[in-house]
C-alpha cells in the first residue's frame, strides 16, 4: 500500500485527537475516574456493599471481554471470507457442529459463572447478623416513611422514638458508623421499594409481607434515599435522607425526638390476617 494524501490526513487526525483525549481525561476530576473505575456506581458505604460493586464491575468486564471476542470474530470473518472478484457467491454449508456445540456451551459457562458469582454476593448482603446494635422499623405509605427507632436497650434514649415524613417534608433516618443494624420494612398500603444507592441494594416494600435486612453503615455523611417503586401519583416526592452519624451524634437526635413527645410506634396496618371468599351459599342474596 502507497503513501496517499488521505493516508497523510489520517495520521495528522489522529496526533491531533491524542492531546484532545488527553485533556479530556485531565479536565476529569478524581471521583469521576473512580466513578469510571466502579462502572457509574457511586462510592459504597456499607460492608455489604463491596460485593454487590465486585459482583457489577465482574459482569461489566465478562460482558467486554464475550463483545471483543465476537467482534474479533466478526472482523476475521469479513476480511478472510470476503467475496473474490472471480467468485459468483461464496460456499454455502448447510451446518456446522463444531459451531453449533461451541455457541451452546460457552453460553451455558457464561450463565453457569455469572449465576455463581450472584448467588454468592446475594448470600452475602442478606446474611443476617447474631445480635445487631440497633433496629429500625420502617413504615412506608403513600407518600412518605415513618422510622421507628427500638431504642429500649440504649441507656441514652431508653425509649422507642419516631420521625414521620409527609409529602411536603422529607424525614430523617440516622444510622451509627460502624454498627450493625437490622432495618424491617413494611407498608401501610401499597407495594414501595426502599433505596438508598450508595447501599448498591434494595428491598421491597409490600403490605402484609415484611422483609428486612441488616448492614452496617462504614462512611459518614448525609445521602439521598428514596422509593424505587412507581407507587402512585406523588412517588417523586417519596424521599428521606440517611445520615450517617457517631455514637453521639445519633443520641442527640433520639434524645431530642423523645423530648419532642415523638414516642412510641407507628405501626402499619395489620394484613396478615387470611381473608376468604364466601362461598355460593354465605353469599349475600
Amino acid at each position: 500500500m502507497g503513501y496517499t494524501a488521505a493516508t497523510s490526513k489520517a495520521r495528522w487526525l489522529a496526533f491531533a485527537l491524542v492531546p484532545v483525549g488527553m485533556l479530556a481525561l485531565g479536565g476529569c476530576s478524581q471521583e469521576h475516574l473512580d466513578q469510571w473505575g466502579r462502572v457509574g456506581y457511586p462510592e459504597a458505604i456499607t460492608d455489604r456493599a463491596p460485593w454487590m460493586g465486585n459482583l457489577w464491575v465482574g459482569t461489566w468486564i465478562a460482558a467486554m471481554v464475550v463483545g471483543v471476542f465476537v467482534w474479533g470474530l466478526m472482523a476475521y470473518v469479513v476480511v478472510k471470507f470476503r467475496r473474490r472478484a472471480d467468485e459468483d457467491k461464496p460456499r454455502q454449508t448447510q451446518y456446522n457442529l463444531p459451531l453449533e456445540l461451541l455457541y451452546t456451551v460457552v453460553p451455558l459457562f457464561i450463565i453457569s459463572v455469572l449465576f455463581f458469582f450472584t448467588v454468592q454476593a446475594q448470600d452475602a448482603v442478606q446474611a443476617k447478623v447474631a445480635t445487631p446494635t440497633h433496629t429500625v422499623n420502617v413504615v412506608a405509605s403513600k407518600w412518605s416513611w415513618t422510622f421507628n427507632y427500638m431504642e429500649n436497650a440504649n441507656s441514652k434514649v431508653s425509649a422507642v422514638v419516631h420521625e414521620a415524613g409527609t409529602i411536603e417534608t422529607i424525614p430523617d433516618l440516622y444510622l451509627v458508623i460502624n454498627e450493625p443494624v437490622r432495618i424491617n420494612l413494611t407498608s401501610a398500603d401499597v407495594d414501595h421499594s426502599f433505596w438508598v444507592p450508595q447501599f448498591y441494594y434494595k428491598l421491597d416494600v409490600l403490605p402484609g409481607h415484611p422483609n428486612s435486612f441488616d448492614v452496617t453503615p462504614t462512611k459518614e455523611g448525609v445521602y439521598l434515599g428514596k422509593c424505587a417503586e412507581l407507587c402512585g401519583t406523588y412517588h417523586s416526592n417519596m424521599l428521606f435522607n440517611l445520615h450517617v452519624v457517631s455514637q453521639a451524634e445519633f443520641d442527640a437526635k433520639m434524645s431530642a425526638l423523645k423530648a419532642a413527645g415523638q414516642t412510641g410506634e407507628i405501626k402499619a396496618p395489620d394484613y396478615t390476617s387470611v381473608v376468604t371468599v364466601p362461598t355460593t351459599e354465605e353469599a349475600p342474596k
